[in-house]
């Protein structure tokens, strides 16, 4: 017994990956009057001052900073709204979806399922222009009280973490109800690991880099191509030279025909031709001849 294994998984990253800005920059603190540097310096001491995990730091000041101010999480989906992204986005998900993949391919049943992994905030990107076209959204959470408002995180998802969901993604174990430990034959997964392409920016997509391509699947570095201090870049170059994190690094332009976009269809168009030559040779392995006279 096994799962039709037709789908092409494309996870992302999002700060630095889909957007040039860090979404609480972006839309966050302008909404609630909070001074970036300011706060980003009392991240930086609770991590060393008081030992505290990085994204709990920014959890917890950003709670601090809201105070009595605190919003609902339909209230940060509503600011979500204004995130703005890299040339190409949303638009590349609808060409991707009519136009990447051959009628032999759509014939089996073939698809291409968009998914982002992210330290940020998930309620923001929830109410984000590319929210429609992501199949699930995994990002820190919040809590609220009996009024609605935010008051404890209730979910947190560090760089670590990440890769946890590309066990959910490959087991298709979307609902947190679902135990990802729990074992499953390599055939009953629906998304395996080398029908997955992961993209990100740098150290922190290092353990997701390294477990796509351990089983199998396909990595890209990103940079911002805007970055005059060549910073994003340099991280990309790391990644691909003595590090040997991924093979690919190319500037973050969505559109069609960029350097990318060239990368991403024909990952995408060779592992959709591996699939269909898996089930022909499945069908020739498993047909009886009929005798011939």
């Amino acid at each position: 017994m096994s799962v039709p294994q037709n789908t092409i998984a494309i996870v992302y990253d999002y700060d630095q990956t889909l957007s040039p800005n860090y979404m609480q920059d972006e839309v966050l603190f302008p909404a609630f009057g909070i001074d970036p540097p300011k706060f980003w310096a009392r991240c930086q001491a609770l991590v060393r001052e008081d030992g505290y995990d990085s994204e709990l730091a920014y959890l917890k000041a950003l709670l601090d900073c809201l105070d009595l101010d605190r919003p609902t999480n339909a209230r940060l989906a509503e600011l979500g709204a204004g995130l703005k992204f890299y040339p190409g986005l949303p638009e590349m998900f609808d060409e991707m979806r009519t136009g990447l993949l051959r009628p032999d391919h759509e014939m089996l049943g073939i698809k291409v399922e968009h998914y982002i992994i992210s330290s940020g905030l998930k309620a923001l990107i929830d109410g984000s222009r590319i929210a429609p076209y992501i199949k699930a959204v995994f990002g820190c959470e919040f809590a609220e009280d009996k009024s609605g408002h935010i008051v404890f995180p209730k979910r947190v998802i560090s760089h670590t973490q990440k890769t946890q969901f590309l066990f959910r993604i490959n087991k298709g174990l979307l609902d947190y109800t679902q135990d990802v430990n729990d074992h499953m034959p390599p055939e009953m997964r629906p998304v395996p690991f080398d029908h997955m392409i992961y993209v990100g920016d740098g150290p922190t997509d290092v353990p997701c880099f390294t477990v796509v391509r351990q089983y199998g699947g396909h990595a890209i570095a990103v940079y911002n191509p805007g970055d005059k201090s060549r910073t994003s870049f340099r991280k990309c170059y790391q990644l691909v030279g003595t590090a040997d994190r991924v093979r690919h690094i190319a500037p973050a332009d969505y559109r069609a025909g960029s350097h990318l976009r060239l990368l991403l269809d024909q990952m995408v168009g060779e592992i959709a031709d591996r699939i269909v030559a898996r089930r022909q040779r499945d069908v020739e392995e498993t047909t009886v001849r009929a005798p011939k006279h």
